[in-house]
């Protein structure tokens, strides 16, 4: 946890899992102004949350990895400024930071990140990438027979930004590519090389299905054991978007039943996954740490924008 200069603000970086925050941007108007400290380690209780922050004025989250809600920020009498990477985190009562005069900064992004890893999903689920990789590392030679994905059926859950790039990658594979989610029209989809199909026809369809939807009270658990009994048996199910989308403990039983073939994990509904959580130990599922947006370019601009926002802010307030 590096301390720089000392003064008389103090600015809190939270989650930098891979220590990189400070060297992805420019902290030098920062840290003349305050001190900054660096937390590598994530808390998940509420409660050490508060204790960690309470000596702190400005709080700088990484997406959603540590939730501020109302019960958190109306015990922190300090802090001043929220500093979001991303534009946009629901995981933030902006309200409840409002009524008491915190200001909430959030920065750019990209979407390429996560189509790339999306892509990176699906190949490695339906060429069985991982076993294989194992399996020359240790001295073995072909012990599997991928599936090849041109020809087959791609299912876009959400044909929104993410969902739409992800359909045009599937295009140049030669796969056929449908799509549905609640406000798709057949119009929307033809634009974006789709086809519309009712929410059934998508799942029973599908060879590879991938989620693309915003996390909301209307997509938790939208896919549920219903919608997996749809799914062949020789089916993929990939998720780059938010765990409770699906019902992890239907997707579970479909996994371990086979009743589905594989997954393709970017998200879980807790996280960081729990020790000895079955998505870490089920052969047919390739899991990831969350790592859609962990990019070099996407970290520069968050961390070089929180940077600089934080940076204004101290400016105006030395200045006030």
């Amino acid at each position: 946890m590096p301390l720089w200069h000392i003064g008389t603000m103090r600015v809190a970086i939270l989650d930098d899992y891979q220590n990189v925050a400070l060297s992805m941007a420019d902290w030098s108007e920062v840290t003349a102004r305050a001190d900054i400290t660096v937390f590598q380690d994530h808390l998940a209780d509420p409660d050490a949350v508060i204790e960690r922050l309470m000596p702190f004025d400005v709080v700088c989250v990484m997406r959603e990895r540590t939730p501020l809600p109302r019960s958190v920020i109306e015990r922190l009498p300090r802090l001043k400024m929220i500093a979001s990477t991303g534009p946009f985190n629901a995981s933030i009562d902006v309200a409840a930071a409002k009524e008491r005069g915190i200001y909430v900064s959030t920065t750019g992004g990209y979407l390429e990140s996560t189509v790339e890893l999306t892509w990176a999903l699906i190949l490695a689920a339906a060429r069985r990438i991982i076993d294989e990789c194992q399996s020359v590392r240790g001295g073995a030679w072909q012990t599997s027979v991928g599936r090849q994905l041109g020809g087959a059926v791609l299912g876009v859950l959400g044909l929104g930004r993410i969902g739409t790039r992800v359909a045009r990658v599937a295009t140049a594979f030669g796969m056929d590519v449908i799509a549905w989610s609640t406000n798709l029209t057949r119009e929307t989809a033809q634009q974006a090389g789709a086809t519309y199909v009712s929410k059934d026809e998508l799942f029973s369809r599908a060879d590879v299905l991938t989620i693309h939807l915003v996390l909301s009270e209307r997509t938790r658990g939208l896919v549920g054991a219903a919608e997996l009994g749809l799914m062949k048996p020789t089916a993929l199910l990939v998720n780059t978007s938010r765990g409770p989308i699906v019902d992890e403990t239907a997707l579970i039983d479909a996994l371990r039943s086979h009743r589905i073939a594989g997954a393709g994990l970017d998200v879980f509904d807790t996280e960081p996954l729990p020790d000895g959580h079955p998505l870490r130990t089920l052969d047919n599922v390739v899991a990831t740490p969350h790592i859609g947006y962990v990019a070099d370019r996407v970290y520069r601009t968050f961390y070089g924008e929180a940077a600089a926002k934080i940076a204004r802010w101290l400016g105006q307030v030395d200045d006030g």
